[in-house]
């Protein structure tokens, strides 16, 4: 069996889609379809079931899942702490981190852990909350930093996985203003005049909380969908040039809001308040993460004494 049969099989759990997996793993769809048949042989039995669409997992599959996604996080976990078995890589803290969290709250974030624990060594890689959450699975970070919502499953097996709550957030229905300072672009609109629409893209954690909010309201606002990326930094770019109402991190337009560059474009209903966990692994971490994390504890029991717990990694 092949290593690349796993991520094979995990990146089709995903997607639902041969073509689409085919895509995301650089080959040919009969290429990839030849990878999936290939696993299915060698365990003797079907993965999926082909006459659904999109396809599912069959029993098999499912109960397949979680041994594929442990095998292969231990493989790569193992891959890392050999390849930074040297004493400088040891004592680096890796971390995964959302763009919008990069930019915005992980510099603030990682001062004030500095404040108390001394100058730290960091790595951080920056992506989408998926490759984020991908990144963590295949231990190629230590910890990873994420928006959560309870609407929004991150995948991430909760009985290897713990998270604690180091901040909290509001995503906020925004626009640029009019001349006369309200909202160029404002929620509910109408049904012939739907509310141009900058939209996150499927990759998304507070992306997917947002659709989650607008497909449990029984009063939806009328939206027409014009721009989607999974980059919050270009939504706000976007919305500040007048392109529509985006649903933007409140710690990332604070200065937007402050001079009047953005402004509210919706009530508090429309508001989804979400928190900022950070996740790690229940496995032995190196001595300087492990510190690290004893460290975060400690400083958000301070914090917020009656608010802090860890907790699994599905929030």
């Amino acid at each position: 069996m092949e290593v690349r049969w796993l991520e094979d099989f995990l990146s089709l759990v995903d997607t639902h889609n041969f073509s689409r997996s085919a895509e995301l793993r650089f080959t040919t769809q009969p290429a990839f379809s030849r990878r999936i048949k290939s696993l299915e042989e060698w365990l003797g039995t079907s993965l999926f079931d082909r006459s659904t669409q999109p396809i599912s997992l069959t029993a098999a599959g499912t109960k397949f899942r979680p041994v594929a996604e442990e095998v292969l996080r231990r493989l790569y976990q193992t891959r890392e702490d050999i390849r930074h078995i040297d004493k400088a890589a040891a004592s680096t803290i890796t971390l995964a981190a959302t763009h919008s969290l990069s930019l915005s709250f992980f510099p603030r974030w990682i001062r004030s852990m500095e404040e108390s624990a001394g100058v730290l060594t960091t790595r951080l890689d920056s992506n989408h909350a998926e490759e984020c959450v991908q990144s963590l699975l295949k231990g190629h970070c230590h910890f990873m930093l994420c928006h959560t919502h309870p609407s929004v499953d991150l995948n991430l097996p909760t009985s290897n996985f713990t998270s604690v709550a180091v901040g909290e957030d509001r995503l906020l229905p925004v626009s640029a203003p009019s001349a006369n300072g309200q909202p160029r672009h404002a929620l509910p609109g109408l049904r012939n005049r739907p509310v141009r629409f900058l939209a996150y893209a499927e990759t998304s954690a507070i992306g997917r909380a947002l659709e989650n909010m607008l497909a449990g309201r029984s009063d939806p606002p009328h939206l027409e969908r014009v721009f989607v990326s999974h980059l919050a930094a270009v939504l706000v770019s976007m919305a500040r040039e007048g392109r529509g109402l985006a649903w933007l991190p409140e710690s990332q337009i604070v200065d937007d809001l402050s001079d009047g560059r953005l402004v509210a474009a919706g009530d508090e209903t429309q508001v989804i308040p979400v928190e900022i966990h950070l996740f790690r692994s229940n496995d032995l971490l190196p001595p300087k993460s492990e510190e690290f994390w004893t460290h975060v504890l400690d400083h958000e029991a301070h914090r917020a004494p009656n608010a802090v717990k860890t907790k699994n990694a599905s929030p």
